[in-house]
């Protein structure tokens, strides 16, 4: 029996018509991937809850969690995560590094050029196809 996907969020953190994207860190699982920041839901914590403790644990940043961008199921070797992401927007602090090797303000249009973990790269497809900051997502 196959064991239950491990609840997991992310965030597009969205200024202007750019994205911060993080690099996963060498001592990470797949390590040198492109990732939206976010992390595990903890028991009794909404999405939004968890993505806004993970902001200010990954990055030191507040945000503002806006519409879902997408749900995505992805096996991997260690398991299967269920990743969902949320348009964001940053309303206190400058993002720092402490668990990421880089964190960059990427172009919308320049998002297919970075090589994202797996769960990730429907969010990053989402986010080239659509040309206006606001999701297009109605649930």
């Amino acid at each position: 029996m196959e064991a239950t996907p491990l609840q997991v969020v992310g965030a597009a953190i969205v200024r202007d018509d750019a994205v911060l994207c993080a690099q996963r860190g060498p001592s990470r699982t797949l390590s040198g991937y492109w990732e939206f920041p976010g992390g595990k839901i903890e028991t009794g914590e909404t999405p939004q809850e968890a993505l806004r403790r993970e902001i200010r644990e990954e990055i030191h940043c507040e945000i503002a969690v806006g519409p879902r961008v997408c749900s995505t199921l992805q096996h991997y070797d260690f398991g299967t995560i269920n990743l969902t992401t949320f348009l964001c927007t940053l309303i206190g602090g400058t993002p720092q590094l402490t668990e990421h090797t880089q964190l960059k303000w990427i172009q919308r249009s320049r998002l297919s050029a970075l090589r994202w973990a797996p769960a990730d790269m429907e969010t990053a497809r989402h986010l080239i196809s659509t040309n206006r900051p606001e999701g297009n997502d109605n649930d």
